[in-house]
């Protein structure tokens, strides 16, 4: 593959932008794809593989340069051009190319026995999920979490059922797979931009992993119910539970970010349901108009994304100890203070995307131990070693009195 100059430059500034200024790896492919209208869908695809990969991977390619993370052009081509021979692909004869050689033999045998360097990760999550998960899992977790995610749809079924999409879709000549034991979804088999899709606009199906998917199906929400879905944000889930509940009862989607519901409200209206209503949480007021009155209420809390760094790969270098410390507080703050809002006989569903017992089967636990009107039903803890899709935890617990 014949490299270009301008392509290159352009993967460099995005990386400078992403560890230089902390700016989020989605956000700056978005904005460098937007930048140039003459790039074709191969530069693009180029542009976004080559930046996600190195960011990845990246202490792996400094570790084999030799050199401590520095990031200033000359040293991000040096980056890259380890990065392309790795792939197996020559480099050209350029000026910027030529302190990109591979480490040696040895060199390389001795990272590849590091797993935290060539899977590359800080040393101080590799130590915490060593330490929370076991040696052995873990190591298979940092592998997978370095596996690009795939492009799985929820099929919206208020408007059509699974086989009726994936006909409609094939008729384009778009492929999709049935995901066995996810009865909503889809698996794109090759990544396009779905998202300008006419389908799509008109609400026939969300892009959402299959795990995040099986968040809907755990709650056992029925028709009629009256459900609170209280850390609802732009209403992924929420959009779910509506279609599990075929548009009849009511739904109460709770954020403390307005522009998040306002996002909600406007795929709620292209999904077809109409049993949403939005609430902003102002104060302790807001959930106490609400005490005792929900038969499901859904606590998707705020995590550490651990289980999602599949599809967030720089979220791995922007987490730190005290970012966890300070989530699994507001996760306990959550559990004491919104569960009131269950009705007598109804189910709390506490979720994560987080692969850490301490985020997840631990706050359980503590939770349980301080509130005795509450049991714990199931739970469930996913790990995309296991299930191939992100890590995702979800316990359910009725109120008993």
């Amino acid at each position: 593959m014949k490299l270009h100059p301008l392509l290159i430059q352009a993967v460099i500034h995005g990386l400078t932008e992403i560890f230089a200024q902390g700016k989020y790896a989605d956000k700056v492919i978005e904005s460098l794809l937007k930048s140039n209208a003459k790039w074709g869908a191969r530069d693009r695809a180029f542009i976004a593989e080559s930046i996600y990969e190195i960011v990845r991977y990246q202490r792996r390619y400094w570790a084999m340069a030799g050199m401590n993370p520095v990031y200033h052009a000359s040293a991000l081509w040096q980056i890259f051009g380890l990065y392309w021979v790795s792939k197996g692909y020559p480099l050209p004869d350029w000026k910027e190319f030529q302190r990109s050689k591979p480490a040696d033999k040895v060199s390389f045998a001795r990272l590849q026995s590091q797993p935290e360097i060539w899977e590359s990760y800080p040393d101080w999550l590799n130590e915490m999920a060593k330490a929370e998960l076991g040696e052995a899992l873990w190591n298979e977790e940092m592998k997978a979490l370095n596996l690009p995610a795939e492009v799985v749809m929820r099929v919206n079924t208020l408007k059509t059922t699974v086989a009726q999409l994936q006909k409609k879709l094939k008729e384009e000549s778009i492929y999709t797979e049935k995901i066995p034991g996810y009865p909503d979804a889809l698996l794109l088999t090759k990544r396009i931009n779905i998202f300008r899709h006419p389908l799509f606009q008109a609400g026939f199906f969300e892009i959402q992993d299959a795990s995040s998917q099986s968040v809907g199906r755990f709650t056992g929400v029925e028709p009629g119910m009256r459900v609170i879905d209280a850390c609802a944000g732009a209403g992924g889930k929420t959009l779910h539970l509506a279609a599990l509940m075929e548009n009849k009862g009511k739904i109460i989607a709770m954020d403390v970010e307005e522009y998040k519901l306002q996002e909600l409200r406007k795929r709620a209206s292209r999904a077809g349901i109409s049993i949403i209503e939005t609430r902003k949480i102002e104060s302790t007021k807001t959930l106490k108009r609400l005490y005792d009155s929900a038969d499901c209420l859904l606590l998707d809390v705020p995590c550490s994304g651990t289980g999602v760094i599949r599809r967030n790969p720089d979220a791995k270098w922007k987490l730190s100890p005290e970012f966890i410390g300070e989530v699994r507080e507001k996760q306990r703050e959550i559990l004491h203070s919104y569960t009131r809002m269950t009705a007598r006989e109804g189910n709390v569903i506490y979720a994560t995307c987080s692969i850490l017992p301490s985020e997840n089967e631990q706050q359980v636990k503590s939770f349980l131990n301080e509130n005795m009107a509450f049991t714990l039903k199931e739970a469930r803890h996913m790990l995309a070693s296991r299930e191939g899709f992100d890590g995702f935890y979800m316990a359910k617990m009725s109120r008993n009195i």
